[in-house]
């Protein structure tokens, strides 16, 4: 069986396609029985190709000549981006051409969209390297895991934040010294915002709620929250509780409806996740039949996440002229439930200044709020200086913490807000 492939970019990872598909294409026929052949490679910056032997492939600066290339059945969107992407992506489907992305961002903002055109044109629409590279979540989800009902899915999807929170677990780095680090690594973008912020993850976030539930989940209803006010101290106090703080994008069924959030979170240092350290991705799974199934590997990175790219490409080659794979199934409508209704365990770290009574002072307005503490430890500072008190909650509600906090905040022997962070 032979397919020609169309790569539409020539950065990062459509130079890893490139670079997989001139070097193994008989490792590929080898274990597949497909034959995939680089048929035409569309990029404006020619410098990108410099370094690449395309003897008989043709190379334009069109994509659009790309999508209308007779010998290319499978486009591969590697540019990133949404207007441009989000086009070409549309043109190629509507073309009768199947197409293989990577394009986590457009997806999680335009999938119903790009969903009914693949299902409209009779073509498949693949994304497996979307969400956390070279990890094959997406295919566990659909097929592996297809006859359960998934209860929870706990994610490390964003390479950049893992490898910073690993330095300041491991080096005490405060966070811009870790996220300079990273940069200086090449972990890192410049400006970070997109993935320090959270919002990476929430786009994959996105991804895995609509798969897991069969639903159409609005991008902008998930609780995001970043890593950029984590300090040494709560890395340093959550170690000292048994704890280390990981960035997660969750998601799970409660009451009929679905929590999808992201945010820092303490995860005990036995959990499978607490091992996932630097660059590397994991997600972790808890299905009724299955039960936990933990998937791990690489989440970013030119030949991990192009290697994803081209077994989405052998997957839709081995399909053949079967009737294709819808890329999501929305047959439920499932609401995405307020953060504020969500019950957990929290981690607080109150700063206070050193008066006589503040402590009684603040269980009582936790109290008040509902708030049960299920331990304290008071850290003293040098003298005159601010005092850290470290709390871990029963379960409880989380406006209600909110509230206290607020509370807590407005008073006068309250040296800097108070840090919140939810506990698995």
């Amino acid at each position: 069986m032979n397919v020609g492939v169309g790569i539409i970019g020539a950065g990062t990872v459509g130079g890893g396609v490139i670079d997989i598909l001139l070097d193994n294409t008989g490792v590929i026929e080898d274990k597949t029985g497909v034959r995939v052949t680089l048929k035409h490679v569309a990029e404006l910056r020619s410098e990108l190709l410099k370094d690449f032997v395309l003897d008989g492939v043709r190379v334009s600066a069109d994509a659009a000549d790309l999508i209308a290339d007779p010998e290319v059945n499978v486009v591969c969107e590697l540019i990133g981006g949404i207007g441009a992407a989000r086009k070409l992506i549309l043109d190629a489907l509507n073309a009768g051409k199947h197409v293989v992305t990577a394009n986590k961002m457009l997806l999680a903002k335009h999938g119903p969209e790009l969903n009914e055109a693949a299902l409209r044109n009779g073509v498949e629409l693949r994304f497996e390297a979307a969400v956390a590279g070279a990890v094959p979540i997406i295919k566990a989800i659909r097929e592996s895991l297809a006859a359960n009902h998934i209860h929870s899915v706990y994610g490390i999807l964003n390479g950049t934040c893992n490898y910073i929170l690993s330095r300041m677990t491991y080096e005490g780095l405060e966070f811009g010294e870790a996220l300079a680090q990273a940069q200086a690594l090449g972990f890192a973008e410049t400006p970070p915002d997109l993935d320090v912020e959270g919002h990476d993850t929430a786009h994959k976030c996105q991804i895995l709620a609509s798969l897991c539930h069969s639903t159409k989940v609005n991008l902008d209803d998930i609780y995001v929250e970043g890593i950029t006010k984590l300090t040494h101290l709560d890395v340093a106090y959550a170690r000292e509780l048994g704890y280390l703080i990981k960035l997660l994008a969750v998601v799970n069924k409660k009451d009929g409806e679905i929590e999808a959030r992201v945010h820092p979170t303490l995860v005990p240092e036995t959990h499978l996740l607490a091992a996932v350290r630097n660059e590397f991705n994991a997600v972790y799974v808890v299905s009724d039949c299955a039960d936990a199934t933990l998937h791990y590997g690489r989440g970013a990175g030119r030949r991990p996440t192009a290697s994803a790219v081209i077994g989405d490409i052998v997957d839709i080659a081995r399909h053949g002229a079967a009737v294709p794979v819808a890329p999501f199934q929305y047959t439920h409508e499932v609401a995405v439930r307020d953060v504020g209704l969500m019950e957990g365990r929290y981690y607080l770290r109150l700063t206070t200044k050193d008066h006589p009574g503040v402590l009684g002072k603040l269980c009582t307005i936790l109290g008040k709020h509902g708030v049960s503490i299920a331990s304290c430890i008071q850290k003293n500072q040098e003298s005159d200086e601010p005092v850290h008190i470290i709390m871990m909650t029963h379960d409880t509600v989380e406006s209600s913490v909110v509230a206290a906090l607020a509370e807590i905040d407005k008073l006068d022997t309250t040296a800097a807000p108070a840090q919140l962070i939810r506990v698995l």
